[in-house]
This record gives C-alpha cells, sequence and structure tokens, in this order.
C-alpha cells in the first residue's frame, strides 16, 4: 500500500469468543477493521487473538496487504443498480444527499470508500464477516460506463442510465480542469 497516513482506519466489530475446556472457559477475540482513503481504496484485516487490542493489531496489519481499489466509483456513487458480491445488494445508486443507507460493515466499507450516495441491502447471511468479505468483491467487480459499453459493442447511453452517465462525465470533466490548473 502506498502512504499509509493518508489511510483512515475503523473497527467494524470486536467479537469475544470462548472456548469451553475441562478448567473451564477460555476466552479469545477476534477484530473485523476497515482502511480506507475515502476516494475509492479500501482494505479488509481480520485478527485473532487471546486479548482485545492484540486482535486489532492483528487485524491493522492485514489491511495492509487487502487493499484494493474500486475501478468504477464515480461522482461519490456507484454506477447503477448492481449486487456487491454473492451475499450483499446495492439497490440503487441513491441521488445527492441520499446519504450511505446501508447496515453495518457494509455502512463503514462503502464509507470507507468514499460512496456518499447509496441504499444498499444484505441479502441472506447477516455475518459481518461474510457482509464485508462480499462487499469488498463486489466493489472490486464495478467497471467504469466505457468498459461495459465496450465489451458490449454499444455506445455507452445504451447501456447506463442517462442521469448516471451525466453525472459521471461531469465528474470526469471537473477532474481533467483540476489537472489542468494544477500543471
Amino acid at each position: 500500500m502506498a502512504d499509509v497516513e493518508q489511510f483512515e482506519e475503523r473497527t467494524i466489530k470486536v467479537n469475544r469468543v470462548s472456548k469451553v475446556v475441562k478448567g473451564g472457559r477460555r476466552f479469545s477475540f477476534t477484530a473485523l477493521m476497515v482502511i480506507g482513503d475515502g476516494n475509492g481504496r479500501v482494505g479488509l484485516g481480520y485478527g485473532k487473538a487471546k486479548e482485545a487490542g492484540l486482535a486489532v493489531q492483528k487485524g491493522i496489519e492485514e489491511l495492509a496487504r487487502t487493499s484494493s481499489t474500486c475501478p468504477g466509483r464515480y461522482d461519490d456513487r456507484l454506477p447503477g443498480p448492481r449486487r456487491l458480491g454473492r451475499r450483499s445488494r446495492v439497490d440503487e445508486a441513491g441521488r445527492a444527499g441520499t446519504g450511505v443507507i446501508a447496515g453495518g460493515a457494509a455502512r463503514a466499507i462503502l464509507e470507507m470508500a468514499g460512496v456518499k450516495d447509496i441504499i444498499a441491502k444484505s441479502l441472506g447471511s447477516s455475518n459481518g464477516i461474510n457482509v464485508a468479505h462480499a462487499t469488498i468483491e463486489g466493489l472490486k467487480q464495478l467497471r467504469r460506463p466505457e468498459e461495459i459499453a465496450a465489451s458490449r459493442d454499444k455506445p455507452a447511453d445504451h447501456v447506463i442510465p442517462s442521469g448516471t452517465l451525466r453525472a459521471y462525465r461531469e465528474r470526469q470533466r471537473e477532474g481533467d480542469l483540476f489537472k489542468v490548473t494544477e500543471g
């Protein structure tokens, strides 16, 4: 991972688990962590240890190895209705000002990825680890409108809803203007 200082980390869940043995119960802890820069890069870490602090630290160490980029994100939204992984679904990209309407692990990951307007729902398993992995996998599978249109041999306006495509093109123009004034 490039510059770790630009990333923010958040603990999704710390869980205490116990094992019953002959002499009583043995407790250990698990920690689910997420890291992101708010601009499309996000990573997931999971740590297990006998103490909560050590579990969190192991989760942070794993974060550095698992970061990935959300390639289809633009205009602080995701491109249209789609499934995020096997067990998580985004119902719609959400209009500007909608906010992040998602639960638990999916909410934390989408916020850390920089998605600001989205409506999401988790289907099936409500286990935080499964939902987190499904959300990360779905973010990895996102594609930009040009890639989708090229794979179908159609113009972009036939593949992507017009409002979403307009927002994407405006965002691209803003980025191009910013690059011109920088250099």
